[in-house]
């Protein structure tokens, strides 16, 4: 990893990059008869459950609801405290910058925008964060921030047009999901890997 220039600062994913949606996603599913309790963990293991059984409006209807109304059970990826710790003694500027839409696709309009907010405050991450309607509008946010990173979990995301030329992408991938090699982007598999790359720029 090279960077050169005067002050670093660091956008980052929110969701599926700080916040872990793993365990919520069986929970709340089970507990409303979708979902096998032997179902292995993992939000993606419930979303490819419900489209195998043709349930395409219940996964939507879960997704609401869960980041509507249970957020708060949702988990922080391990290592973020520390690297936001480890950021603000270095003199590193942090801003969460998400694509997220206010209300859910479908179903309860539930305020996603407030439910991430607070969930942020009760992991009493001191830290600032947007949260863009578009796509687009989030480039735009990590280039207004002149972010010199930018990490998230989507390589499809990390693709789009419009980011800043000199801006280095980090590719989260906790559950090695990915080819590494095949992206040109830094690659972390979890967030005390993020950390040590930062201790050596």
């Amino acid at each position: 990893m090279v960077y050169t220039g005067e002050c670093m600062r660091i956008g980052i994913d929110f969701d599926n990059t700080i916040i872990c949606y793993d365990t919520v996603f069986n929970k709340v599913g089970i507990e409303k008869g979708l979902l096998p309790e032997n179902l292995p963990v993992g939000k993606g293991f419930v979303r490819d459950y419900l489209r195998k059984h043709d349930k395409e409006k219940e996964w939507i209807w879960l997704q609401g609801y869960v980041y509507g109304t249970r957020l708060s059970e949702a988990d922080i990826y391990g290592g973020v405290e520390e690297f936001l710790t480890y950021s603000k003694t270095a003199g590193i500027d942090c801003f969460i910058v998400s694509h997220k839409t206010i209300y859910p696709y479908s179903g309860d309009k539930y305020d996603l925008h407030k439910s991430a907010s607070e969930w942020i405050q009760h992991q009493k991450l001191d830290i600032e964060f947007f949260f863009e309607l578009t796509k687009e509008d989030k480039i735009k946010r990590v280039s207004d921030l002149n972010c010199s990173y930018f990490i998230d979990d989507l390589p499809e995301f990390l693709m789009l047009p419009g980011f800043p030329e000199k801006l280095i992408k980090i590719l989260f991938d906790p559950l090695n999901k990915y080819c590494a090699s095949d992206f040109g982007y830094q690659y972390a598999a979890s967030w005390n890997d993020i950390l040590a790359m930062f201790k050596n720029v």
